[in-house]
């Protein structure tokens, strides 16, 4: 299941991106949830984890970048998008950089453009959720490599020669 979060300040943009989400998006158990107030969207990131957060930039409270920025810090792995009517230059690099946003979405938007950026996102989001696990499998793999190592120089101390193991060509161990 796909969980996604969408926070701006109007109930009708909120409602009309939620349609071409469930329109234009092909994921099967898609639950979107939507909010008016950052606050609330940011008590909901602390309880629920998101694959997609979607958020506005102009809100009344705090700006769609502090937003996404705190949702970077409570969630790395969501993938991250700003929503905006504005097309001020300045404003996107100050989101992608910030944020870490992974796509700006210009209002209005294009259906077509909307489900191509979840696309994206949705392989960025796999991909990533992917290199954390093979990272935690060779961590895991080397930890447990440090600890054999550890407890063999250990019986080295206590015993000299005890992990030395003397084979014979036949695979029989030779003793001396």
């Amino acid at each position: 299941m796909r969980r996604f979060l969408i926070v701006d300040d109007e109930l009708p943009v909120l409602h009309a991106l939620q349609r071409t989400l469930r329109q234009h998006v092909p994921e099967k158990d898609l639950q979107v949830e939507i909010f008016t107030e950052a606050d609330q969207a940011m008590v909901r990131c602390a309880e629920v984890d998101f694959d997609l957060v979607i958020s506005d930039y102009r809100m009344p409270g705090m700006n769609g970048i502090d937003f996404l920025r705190m949702v970077k810090g409570i969630q790395p792995d969501a993938v991250r998008m700003m929503l905006s009517a504005s097309s001020e230059f300045e404003t996107i690099v100050h989101a992608v950089n910030e944020a870490e946003v992974f796509r700006y979405l210009a209002k209005p938007w294009q259906p077509e453009d909307v489900a191509e950026c979840i696309r994206l996102a949705m392989v960025r989001r796999d991909k990533l959720l992917e290199d954390r696990r093979l990272a935690d499998t060779v961590r895991s793999q080397t930890d447990k490599a440090r600890a054999e190592e550890l407890e063999r120089k250990r019986l080295e101390e206590l015993e000299p020669g005890i992990t030395k193991v003397n084979w014979g060509p036949d695979g029989s161990v030779k003793l001396d």
